[in-house]
């Protein structure tokens, strides 16, 4: 017996196989069988990842029984399926996903509640201070400014709390805390009134770091990299291109 092309047993990848076999006997006699071997693989319509977000796929990605799971950058939000499943029938399981701005509601009764709305989703970088004059604030402030590309690719959101209450305000961009919630943040994170401090938050509201002075960008970054979250995020980012100029 003669054979051409892969043996009984072998693993056919896709695409077409030919396999011919010749048998010969003591009286000279030849048959030959010929037939071939045709590999298809289901695949659904490769899916892309949403704008603001990243995709990650198991698998080829697309081909049937692929599962892919999407998230978001920091400062988003992911609305529809965290993961879609390819189908026999060729489709997707679940609701397109897309990213949406993540709305920070301030109006709510508790510190905890208002961290509850970071959680898993953005690190923290609270900044007090007893007033808006103070020198350590300001210079904060001036460091922070030319860094806000970097704090957005570590998902960090700025929270200040300034003045002593009840002349005392809370700030998220350019949402204004109710002077109660910023106390009770305060008091919550046991964060001195009457000195200038930051407090490093990480996404499970974890108290990471603390300190009593202004602290240049590349300390925190340096801080915030070592994160095991962070870790992850990184690498997605490299695979996408995201990053500060």
């Amino acid at each position: 017996v003669i054979l051409k092309g892969l043996p009984p047993g072998s693993h056919f990848s896709e695409g077409d196989h030919k396999i011919q076999y010749t048998v010969y006997d003591r009286a000279e006699n030849k048959g030959t069988c010929k037939f071939l071997v045709k590999v298809r693989v289901r695949r659904c319509v490769k899916l892309n990842a949403p704008d603001n977000g990243y995709i990650k796929c198991s698998g080829d990605g697309n081909n049937y029984g692929a599962t892919c799971e999407f998230s978001c950058i920091g400062g988003y939000e992911l609305q529809g399926s965290p993961a879609r499943v390819c189908q026999y029938n060729l489709g997707w399981s679940g609701v397109e996903p897309t990213c949406a701005p993540m709305n920070i509601n301030v109006n709510v009764r508790t510190a905890a509640a208002l961290l509850d709305q970071f959680y898993e989703k953005r690190r923290l970088l609270i900044i007090s201070t007893p007033t808006a004059a103070n020198f350590f604030y300001r210079m904060q402030l001036g460091m922070l400014q030319p860094a806000q590309c970097g704090l957005d690719l570590r998902h960090v959101t700025v929270v200040e709390l300034v003045g002593v209450f009840p002349a005392q305000i809370g700030r998220i961009g350019v949402k204004l805390l109710p002077p109660s919630l910023a106390l009770q943040l305060r008091l919550l994170l046991r964060i001195p009134h009457y000195n200038f401090n930051i407090v490093v938050m990480d996404k499970h509201g974890m108290d990471k770091e603390r300190y009593p002075f202004p602290a240049t960008p590349a300390e925190l970054f340096a801080l915030i990299d070592k994160f095991p979250l962070r870790k992850d995020e990184m690498k997605l980012q490299a695979e996408i291109g995201q990053s500060c100029p």
